[in-house]
């Protein structure tokens, strides 16, 4: 029995196959710090605890995108350690609030296989939950990941492509976030006066603002997930791949954009759901982050009168300002996108 890893490949996975990751992390507000040094994310409700408290909270929450990446962390060494790239989310919900002190594990169950036309690869689908010290689950999500084979001779398992929701329904929103008391909500703090019914939808917003990242960035960000799949850190390797050199994990695009859509969405302080997602092109250091948003669907939660939920659709972009809101030409997306998201958002009424 060998006491290395060196990860599944494509033809280790099987359909019901449940994986139990290690390994349980604390996340501190250390991780939320370096974070914040990361993106520069300005949600008021995550930065500060009187701003938290003032609404409800025992104290500021996690970034939900932070505990996001935590627990998908844990899955990539089970899962895409020998990742060819990551390729697509769908159905994430976010359950419950995560605060500094708790401990995340994770489970993935596969169910979806299909190999590539190539012989040389084939697309691994997982469920992943995330659960808290007392077993509490506080996030799931699909995705999607190509993995390569390591017998290109191995033969092809039975293609099972899961049927994904095109979005989830208002109504499953909206756990994660205690009912507020919004007379604690203060405008001059949380950066914007728009609320849920200035919003409407069709509208785009030019986020304006770009981000360039730095190698060192998303190697940090990596290792702060402890995130091991190689293609990200590991340029020995990657230098002699099919790019050249490290590939930029895709989640660090979706931090990114969301930092970025501060600027026109500053009151959307918490990510509820992602209904899906869409890797479209790499990234790489030295390029530089721009990002626009449509409103899709704005929705009351029932039984809540003191948040709404915005679905939006956040598109991100490499070396191009947004202020012409590049996306499609046709069914071709701009040579530009790199990043295609489609979310849902809380923000007060």
């Amino acid at each position: 029995m060998s006491k290395t890893n060196k990860g599944n490949f494509f033809e280790d996975f099987t359909i019901g196959q449940v994986i139990r990751h290690a390994t349980p992390r604390t996340v501190t507000v250390g991780d939320a710090s370096l974070y914040s040094a990361l993106y520069g994310t300005r949600f008021a409700v995550q930065s500060a605890d009187s701003f938290a408290q003032a609404l409800g909270y025992p104290r500021a929450p996690i970034d939900d995108l932070l505990t996001f990446h935590v627990v998908f962390g844990k899955t990539v060494p089970d899962i895409s350690l020998n990742a060819v790239a990551n390729l697509g989310y769908a159905g994430g919900r976010f359950l419950a609030p995560v605060f500094p002190g708790d401990s995340l594990t994770a489970v993935s169950e596969v169910i979806g296989l299909k190999e590539n036309s190539n012989g040389q690869s084939g697309v691994v689908y997982v469920r992943s939950t995330g659960f808290n010290q007392d077993g509490v689950e506080v996030l799931d999500y699909v995705r999607w990941v190509m993995v390569r084979k390591a017998d290109p001779a191995a033969p092809a398992p039975e293609a099972v492509v899961p049927k994904l929701p095109a979005a989830l329904a208002p109504d499953s929103l909206g756990s994660a976030v205690p009912v507020l008391d919004l007379e604690g909500w203060r405008d001059d703090l949380s950066g914007s006066s728009a609320r849920f019914g200035d919003y409407e939808v069709g509208e785009r917003i030019d986020h304006v603002d770009g981000m360039t990242v730095e190698e060192a960035e998303h190697m940090l960000a990596t290792r702060l997930y402890q995130n091991t799949a190689k293609v990200h850190f590991n340029q020995f390797t990657e230098g002699q791949g099919r790019f050249g050199r490290r590939l930029i994990y895709g989640g660090h695009v979706i931090s990114l954009a969301r930092a970025l859509s501060f600027n026109g969405l500053a009151n959307a302080f918490h990510v509820a759901a992602i209904n899906g997602g869409r890797h479209v092109a790499p990234l790489f250091a030295g390029l530089t982050v721009f990002a626009w948003s449509e409103i899709l669907d704005a929705q009351p939660l029932p039984g809540r009168d003191d948040v709404g939920a915005l679905r939006v659709r956040t598109i991100a972009t490499k070396d191009r300002p947004t202020g012409d809101f590049p996306y499609k030409d046709g069914e071709t997306y701009d040579p530009s996108v790199i990043l295609d998201l489609d979310y849902w958002v809380l923000i007060p009424r």
